[in-house]
């Protein structure tokens, strides 16, 4: 740490009433305000998750299906990517790739994206209803390049996986078996910058499209 740095947080802990060093008492203090995770006040509502995250989504330029099962993914992604004209093939998660692709039509590979695969199809971790945001982990079957480099982007969600607000989404990841992971992707929508004369661009900075098949009754 600099001179400067450590002479400019002194000075602050001098205006606080406190020693110019921490001691370990204090250091102890607030490693244990951290270990704990201590959740912020949170509002109170009465929204439905499953409604206010569809209603989200839509507002951010997402597109939303439904289906009873994961058997009916594939026909939905088909009929989703011949009704906007878009390529029949795509890169997804191993853990979709077992899915009945070929059937509707769909050359489907199960490994990470290269920047030529133009379709991505993943899962999530979890979603965020207050915001209408997907939450996506990295991992070794969970390669993040799928859902960031085609132009379009399709997530399979099923409906248990939506929770309320960011505090619950990270609850649920600090309590996972496997302990956070290397990197957390928020997906709100398509990519987009305003950056050029405050004009609002999709695919700035990755998918053109964001398409969600809601799973589950």
């Amino acid at each position: 740490m600099s001179e400067a740095r450590e002479r400019i947080l002194a000075r602050i802990r001098s205006r606080q009433g406190r020693n110019a060093q921490r001691d370990a008492s204090e250091v102890a203090v607030v490693r244990a305000h951290l270990d704990a995770h201590p959740r912020n006040p949170t509002p109170h509502d009465a929204w439905d998750p499953i409604t206010r995250f569809r209603e989200r989504a839509l507002s951010l330029a997402s597109t939303v299906d439904e289906v009873a099962d994961l058997t009916g993914v594939p026909a939905r992604v088909a009929a989703y990517l011949q009704e906007r004209a878009l390529p029949l093939q795509a890169v997804c998660w191993p853990e979709l790739a077992a899915l009945d692709w070929a059937a509707c039509g769909i050359a489907v590979e199960g490994r990470s994206a290269r920047g030529d695969d133009l379709v991505g199809v993943t899962g999530v971790y979890c979603a965020i209803a207050e915001t209408g945001t997907l939450l996506v982990t990295s991992g070794a079957d969970t390669p993040p390049t799928v859902s960031l480099l085609p132009e379009t982007h399709i997530a399979v969600l099923h409906r248990s996986q939506i929770v309320r607000n960011m505090e619950e989404a990270w609850g649920l990841l600090r309590a996972g078996n496997r302990g956070l992971p290397r990197a957390v992707t928020f997906i709100s929508g398509p990519s987009r910058t305003a950056d050029i004369e405050q004009t609002v661009t999709l695919g700035a900075h990755g998918p053109y499209r964001v398409h969600i098949v809601l799973v589950g009754p």
